[in-house]
């Protein structure tokens, strides 16, 4: 991911947070209204059965949904500790059958083939590929992983793109209210934004699907995290569930509203591969 360190280096941020990533994200209050949002989706977009590519697996908590919807997952994700994470959830639901979790550097996503263990997986196409929650704003070069991605998907196969969008007023508001303008505005920066030693970009609707084209094209494209704040506001939602509540309904009916997912903490592209 646009860096020279090694998955396994300690300093690795998403090795650092491995362990604790699922108690502070995926079962956080907002964690959880964002995940199981996106899973509607999931159940939209990945109809039948079918053998999906996902991108950043993390701790595997989308691998193992999926999996219990009786779809094959080949699981990549570049950082070793969270492979482990996922690998553990595997085996206490006895998935391993269904779900591949290898540790694999998105741009080097040409490298795949020899971390398929299963030998029908070294000849058959992916039927649908999945990136969640940012995984794709850690990428410098979208196109160059499109251009890949077409070489292992099937044609018509679907896919869902979570990704961190620029303009999210809900950031601005809550940076700026701390004094910390720096902060508030940091995903308009043209040249991304470093975190721990990596670079985070942050690419408009608009930049994203011309990046992801022409092996991609677009089929609905809805937002996360308009009315509801951004998961590093947690305490504070912690402290008003009754108004987070309130502000997921209205955001569920606005959620495809071509304005809301401009101003969204993620955007949601449902795209189908162009064979």
């Amino acid at each position: 991911m646009n860096n020279s360190q090694q998955s396994n280096n300690q300093t690795w941020p998403f090795n650092q947070t491995a362990i604790d990533y699922d108690s502070e994200f995926t079962n956080s209050l907002l964690g959880r209204i964002y995940r199981n949002r996106v899973w509607e989706r999931m159940d939209a977009v990945f109809t039948g059965n079918r053998h999906i590519l996902e991108l950043g697996c993390g701790t595997g908590e989308d691998a193992l949904y999926l999996a219990k919807q009786g779809h094959r997952i080949t699981a990549l994700d570049t950082s070793e500790a969270m492979v482990e994470q996922t690998l553990l959830k595997i085996r206490k639901a006895n998935l391993e059958n269904q779900v591949n979790a290898r540790v694999l550097d998105i741009e080097t996503l040409d490298l795949l083939e020899p971390h398929l263990n299963k030998k029908e997986e070294k000849t058959a196409s992916f039927n649908g590929c999945l990136a969640n929650f940012g995984v794709l704003n850690c990428v410098s070069d979208l196109h160059g992983v499109a251009s890949t991605l077409h070489r292992y998907l099937s044609p018509g196969a679907p896919a869902l793109f979570t990704i961190m969008g620029p303009v999210v007023p809900w950031e601005w508001a809550w940076y700026l209210l701390r004094g910390k303008p720096n902060k508030a505005f940091r995903r308009l920066r043209k040249n991304g934004v470093t975190w721990r030693g990596i670079t985070i970009w942050y690419p408009s609707i608009r930049k994203a699907q011309a990046a992801l084209s022409p092996y991609f094209i677009t089929n609905r494209v809805s937002a996360l995290g308009t009315f509801l704040p951004p998961s590093y506001a947690e305490s504070w939602a912690q402290v008003h569930p009754a108004l987070i509540q309130r502000l997921d309904r209205i955001e569920e009916r606005w959620v495809s509203s071509p304005l809301m997912t401009h101003l969204a903490d993620h955007y949601l592209l449902e795209m189908k591969h162009i064979g």
